[in-house]
């Protein structure tokens, strides 16, 4: 079996050989160390942030946001030719995952369970949460409008806001019978066009909420593997992959799932259905997917240079940004941005 940083590449804190830490529940310090006010103290300022390690990624109206390594967050006005950081982040705690409900608010969470807003397209960030006294990452965060939200992550944290985050209360996955508790760390919120929402995770679980994530249905894979991304696509399937490239297509909102051949073993990161409706997936070892008929079928390729793909998004045009534990990598078409 190849020795994977599972966690580590998505979040940078847990050590991984295979899934093993991740059932034993074993932590291991976070990169930038367990330092009291390392979520209050502002991000880092980097003179290269195009090439720091970049966790989740998506658009805000005409614009392209990544979240990063120590409290990064990554702007592009001009369709992802070129970046910069965000003005003011109010923390450099490990940024995971990132999420707008529109163009101007938007949400993103990591390390010590923070969760940071933004009323101006991501300009400017606020800290809405933190927990210090323990890290327990967060590891994706969806919206269904301005005010309703979740975020997932580490054991089973679920937190959930019906007032655009200045409160912020714990829901629970269903308990399997017989078990004491339930311990899944979630990796991935994804909606569908209905406004439910899907979290995928470890063990092959699927869970679906119809209520913004007050309550939650287990959908079971039938698969053992680790899943840290998922898409609800425009024909209705929902698509999960993760641990050396699973991948999982249900076309009946989760009842029952088919294995899809991926054509790697390499482990997918993301997961976007771009504008054109190509589905597309990012994994490590340089290796990305591509499909054209909603999950069915993909068709793998390695880059040159093997750097670990993490995040992806799009431009409008329909051609994938590309996101790395190197930073920004070439969109797709060979053009490597500033």
């Amino acid at each position: 079996m190849k020795t994977l940083t599972t966690i580590a590449l998505l979040a940078g804190i847990l050590g991984l050989a295979g899934t093993a830490c991740a059932q034993s529940g074993q932590v291991l310090a976070p990169t930038e160390g367990p330092i009291a006010g390392i979520t209050q103290t502002p991000a880092t300022r980097l003179a290269e942030p195009r090439t720091t390690m970049i966790l989740g990624a998506t658009r805000a109206g005409n614009r392209l946001v990544g979240v990063g390594d120590r409290g990064l967050v990554l702007l592009s006005d001009d369709e992802g030719q070129s970046f910069r950081q965000a003005a003011a982040v109010p923390t450099r705690a490990t940024l995971t995952a990132v999420w707008f409900a529109d163009a101007q608010h938007g949400w993103a969470v990591g390390h010590w369970g923070v969760i940071l807003a933004t009323k101006d397209g991501g300009e400017n960030w606020t800290l809405q949460r933190d927990d210090r006294t323990v890290d327990q990452p967060l590891f994706s965060v969806w919206f269904r409008d301005a005010g309703h939200g979740v975020a997932v992550g580490l054991f089973s944290l679920i937190l959930v806001t019906q007032d655009g985050g200045a409160s912020w209360e714990p829901a629970h996955l269903p308990r399997p019978t017989g078990a004491q508790k339930i311990d899944t760390n979630l990796f991935c919120l994804f909606p569908d066009a209905q406004g439910n929402v899907y979290v995928a995770g470890e063990q092959g679980m699927v869970y679906r909420s119809e209520n913004n994530g007050r309550d939650w249905t287990a959908l079971p894979t039938g698969s053992k593997g680790t899943l840290w991304a998922g898409v609800a696509l425009r024909d209705g399937s929902l698509v999960v992959a993760g641990l050396r490239g699973k991948v999982l297509r249900s076309r009946d909102r989760g009842k029952t799932w088919t294995a899809v051949a991926s054509g790697t073993d390499s482990s997918i990161t993301a997961l976007a259905e771009l504008p054109g409706g190509v589905l597309m997936a990012t994994a490590l070892e340089g290796v990305s997917l591509t499909s054209s008929d909603a999950g069915q079928t993909f068709t793998p390729t390695t880059r040159v240079v093997p750097v670990s793909l993490t995040a992806l998004t799009w431009r409008k045009d329909g051609t994938p940004v590309l996101f790395s534990t190197a930073g920004v990598v070439s969109d797709g078409t060979g053009n490597t941005p500033r």
